[in-house]
């Protein structure tokens, strides 16, 4: 029977009938002596003549599939290589416009940083997906301890994140207004392979801004000290702790954490802090209504007020802090997100009393910029392995990459991606003028219209554009292992965390309102001046044309809602923010493609962009899209026969 048994798991291929019997195998072995059908006991020497004949057997059948084997094709992974020197978009930009001293040393760094990000850093951050953070409520001998414990991954991250600059490099200015641009340039690189500590930089640098921009004295000269340090031993990252049960966006109304004044001029929190990312941080800004002498507390925005504290006290115990649970999330599982109370947990006010949004507004425009970074970066990233996987995948007799439909869905995705990344680096670009007071008052405009944009917009490049890139790898898309699905599962927080893409619309009007229109007239002279630029070269001319209409259309649109009652607008914010954000990446487009330095591939990519419909909002309101009867009309579609709309709607 043992003998039997082994030549059954060798041609596991053959499926006997009902009527065959086991010793009829026999009969397929010719060359080899006729086994017994009694159990035997078999000496060493015995055993090995049968493992003997079973070789022979094997290589004379040449039974595929059998016992370890599994098969003669593996497919070949795709690898990282340096993602500085393969992304030649990335060098052609800074070659254009950093002045050639700083782009010398830049680019000599930045190539160092790639080969580190791809020998090192990518490594990390799979390890930090493989190993989420946990809670352990209780020590050993039932005290409450409530530490989160992160990976090996997670901490070496941080160091490696001292060691860089890459919040220090932004505050030391050492290529003055350009400083941004590199720092930028280096997250872009960078994010994709962080395992997510993007997210506790991202707040660390936001931090940072608004301790810069309220004056560095106090305790606040320590933190900011820490926030921007290169030394792994002195660096600290920082928290935000905003959110609370009634939701992030609406602060104003969300917020009831309560601030007491001690004798001493700090302040004791109380709250329920619903979601705080990067929980593990070494301090945070968080906001809170002051109570007075006899407990009351002014509603709205006008009763917030900013605060900082320590996540710990000098004896590495929590300040005031309870961590009631982690987060389970759908991506974005590297970080430790946190439900916390506060309960008397010590802090400084930082911003004037009842000024605490205000305080927070630097703060969200950075976050808002990091959030950028990892979209565009996440999109570069997708797009590099699925061309590296097309120059080693063989289907239907031939390399993916020479299937001219497969080159034409990721040069669609490349488009996307190029725009999206002149689209992150002009509002580098702009940043760095204003942190060094050299920005004219239409590049302040600029800047505060075009980071809204960017951050819905490529929030939503980035979900279709990953998605999309999955499927260039079939079905090992799908398979976590490979590393590749976690790019999407993180991806859809882009389009969440700091501000959806409606209340980014939303705020995007809130900008023209409050500058009178001077945002938007900076924004069609800016476009206007990229178009100059661009109309002297004969291969664009077409596409400077199409975009020339649409900013005429975006005009025309302004006027005829205009005398429109403030529903019109609303309804046509989200279609509006999108106009910008085409209009605008298409300027920086045909720009790019104008510059001397550019390439036949450049200018392709401006063609390709051009010939969409640059200008949707113009369509939606010729098409009613934004009356008061097609909003009745979507509300009655959604709760058509639905309770809610019970005896309300028709």
């Amino acid at each position: 029977m043992f003998c039997r048994v082994r030549l059954v798991s060798h041609l596991s291929t053959w499926s006997p009938g009902p009527s065959h019997k086991l010793w009829k195998l026999s009969c397929l072995l010719p060359r080899c002596p006729k086994l017994s059908c009694r159990g035997t006991k078999m000496s060493a020497g015995q055993s090995q003549k049968v493992e003997t004949r079973d070789k022979c057997t094997l290589q004379e059948l040449k039974v595929p599939f059998a016992r370890t084997e599994v098969g003669t094709f593996f497919q070949e992974q795709p690898r990282i290589g340096n993602q500085y020197l393969e992304d030649a978009f990335l060098q052609r930009y800074l070659k254009t416009h950093l002045p050639s001293q700083v782009l010398e040393k830049v680019s000599l760094d930045l190539e160092r940083f790639g080969a580190r990000v791809a020998a090192e850093i990518d490594s990390l951050g799979h390890e930090c997906e493989l190993n989420p953070p946990a809670l352990q409520h209780y020590d050993a001998w039932g005290q409450r301890v409530d530490h989160i414990v992160t990976c090996p991954a997670w901490k070496r991250m941080k160091e490696i994140a001292a060691e860089e600059g890459l919040i220090a490099e932004a505050y030391e200015r050492r290529y003055s207004n350009w400083s941004r641009v590199y720092q930028v340039a280096k997250l872009y690189l960078y994010a994709p392979s962080a395992g997510l500590f993007t997210c506790p930089l991202a707040m660390t640098d936001g931090a940072a801004k608004v301790i810069e921009s309220l004056g560095i004295s106090g305790p606040l000269v320590k933190a900011f000290g820490h926030l921007t340090s290169r030394d792994p031993r002195k660096f600290w990252t920082s928290g935000q702790w905003m959110t609370e049960r009634k939701g992030g966006s609406d602060v104003a109304n969300g917020t009831e954490s309560v601030a007491r004044e001690q004798p001493n001029g700090t302040y004791c929190l109380y709250g329920f802090k619903w979601f705080t990312s990067a929980t593990d941080s070494d301090m945070t800004l968080t906001l809170a209504r002051i109570m007075d002498a006899q407990g009351h507390v002014e509603q709205g925005s006008r009763g917030l007020s900013l605060f900082f504290l320590e996540v710990r006290d000098k004896e590495g115990k929590l300040n005031g802090i309870e961590v009631q649970r982690l987060k389970e999330k759908l991506g974005t599982r590297q970080v430790p997100t946190a439900e916390l109370l506060l309960d008397g947990a010590q802090a400084h006010r930082i911003s004037a009393e009842g000024r605490g949004v205000a305080s927070i507004a630097n703060m969200l425009t950075i976050t808002r910029i990091h959030n950028v970074i990892s979209a565009v970066a996440g999109m570069r990233r997708i797009i590099n392995l699925a061309r590296e996987y097309a120059s080693k995948r063989v289907v239907f007799g031939k390399l993916i990459k020479d299937h001219p439909l497969h080159m034409q869905t990721v040069a669609r995705l490349e488009v996307e991606t190029r725009g999206a990344f002149l689209m992150l680096m002009e509002i580098a670009r702009l940043l760095g003028l204003d942190e060094t007071k050299m920005a004219s008052e239409q590049e302040l405009h600029l800047l505060r219209l075009l980071t809204p944009v960017a951050k819905l917009y490529t929030g939503k490049q980035a979900i279709a554009v990953i998605s999309e890139g999955l499927e260039c790898f079939g079905g090992q898309g799908y398979i976590e292992d490979t590393g590749l699905p976690v790019a999407l599962r993180d991806a859809q927080v882009l389009t969440i965390w700091e501000g959806t893409t409606n209340i980014l619309s939303l705020d995007v009007l809130r900008s023209l309102t409050k500058s009178q229109g001077q945002v938007l007239a900076a924004f069609c002279s800016g476009v206007q001046g990229k178009l100059e630029l661009a109309s002297s070269i004969s291969e664009l001319e077409s596409s400077v044309q199409l975009l020339q209409d649409a900013l005429n259309r975006l005009g025309q649109f302004t006027q005829r809602v205009g005398s429109k009652g403030a529903i019109t607008m609303e309804l046509a914010a989200r279609d509006f923010a999108y106009t910008l954000a085409k209009i605008y990446t298409g300027a920086l487009l045909l720009e790019h493609a104008a510059s001397p330095d550019a390439s036949s591939t450049d200018t392709y990519a401006a063609q390709r962009w051009c010939k969409q419909d640059l200008c949707p909002v113009d369509s939606e309101e010729k098409a009613g899209c934004y009356d008061a009867k097609a909003a009745s009309l979507d509300t009655s579609l959604v709760y058509e026969r639905n309770p809610v709309s019970k005896g309300k709607l028709n």
